[in-house]
């Protein structure tokens, strides 16, 4: 099958390189954003999947507005491809190109479509604290993740789970998903099942606003943010930017999902949960853990933190480095 790759970050890369070892795929070239800066004043940087097609000698096209470059277009219809593979490429696709390959454009995205349709599936599925997600193949239509599905794979949330390590792994699901999509589109074995519109739900990009935590939210709300929006929720320590990027509910609703150290507390958490202060304000400090948190409802174990500056260190080093005791406030953002 003669294929033309669409995609940029690093979620994309894995379904790029499993595409190129499969001797039943050809692909002819790999369209990615341009490059950009990554940091004030240093070079021009390739997306993820351009360091990929690059190194393995792959034709790579990186037109700024790909529906508008008349030699993109040019060049996308004279390959001839059997399909177009798009995976989190960034940029709309006109008509003119969904029409162009002979079995359409296969867009793998990281939701159970029509939920999570949009810019931020991984994001926002854990910001709402699902406890599955998986990975949908779709043809794609002129709509934003509006398409026809194809094929789904399922997988379970941890509690810990965060946005990076669930893309990490819908990304390798991805990559499996698509091949047997490609195969079994090219024989005529999947029928295409139209989505629910009226069951669609949008995962909207993520703006400065959601990174900021309010410590009257509750607990499993402010950790799901946490996770959800890893590693940017922010809050403030004597006014101070403080990055909160790892944390653990506490109580019985939690203790069979948590690692053995932090369900030890189960010892401790009559004591614990009796102390009642104000959202915000430190209640225990736990040795080789880090600084339990009262919230608005529940308590906030703070596993990892990066004070504005700094490298980031686990709650206990923070709390000794500090001089953190019972009573002292983490602030709202």
């Amino acid at each position: 099958m003669k294929l033309v790759f669409f995609g940029t970050p690093q979620f994309a890369v894995p379904s790029l390189k499993k595409l190129l070892d499969r001797p039943e795929f050809d692909v002819l070239a790999v369209v990615t954003q341009p490059d950009k800066r990554r940091s004030r004043g240093k070079r021009l940087s390739p997306s993820p999947v351009k360091a990929v097609a690059v190194e393995r000698e792959v034709p790579v096209w990186q037109p700024r507005r790909v529906k508008k470059d008349a030699e993109t277009l040019e060049k996308l219809n004279a390959a001839n491809a059997d399909a177009f593979v798009v995976v989190a490429y960034g940029q709309i696709l006109s008509s003119e190109i969904l029409q162009m390959p002979r079995l359409g454009c296969i867009n793998g995205h990281g939701s159970l479509l029509p939920e999570y349709r949009g810019a931020a599936p991984v994001q926002w599925c854990l910001y709402d604290g699902k406890s599955h997600t998986g990975m949908t193949t779709m043809l794609m239509d002129e709509g934003m993740d509006t398409g026809p599905m194809l094929l789904k794979s399922h997988i379970d949330i941890g509690l810990l789970d965060n946005a990076w390590d669930l893309a990490a792994t819908l990304s390798e699901q991805c990559a499996d998903l698509l091949v047997e999509t490609l195969l079994k589109l090219d024989r005529s074995q999947i029928q295409p099942v139209p989505q629910d519109d009226n069951a669609a739900t949008y995962a909207s990009l993520i703006q400065k606003d959601n990174y900021k935590l309010d410590w009257t939210r509750s607990a499993i709300d402010l950790h799901n943010q946490i996770r959800g929006f890893y590693p940017n929720c922010v809050a403030r320590f004597v006014d101070t930017p403080l990055k909160i990027k790892a944390t653990a509910p506490l109580g019985s609703p939690y203790w069979e999902q948590l690692p053995p150290e932090i369900a030890s507390l189960q010892q401790q958490w009559e004591d614990i949960s009796q102390i009642h202060a104000a959202p915000g304000e430190i209640v225990r400090i736990v040795k080789n853990l880090g600084p339990i948190v009262e919230t608005g409802n529940g308590k906030l174990l703070l596993r990892e933190v990066q004070l504005s500056g700094k490298k980031a260190q686990s709650g206990w080093d923070f709390a000794n480095g500090t001089r953190l005791e019972v009573g002292h406030r983490i602030d709202n953002a």
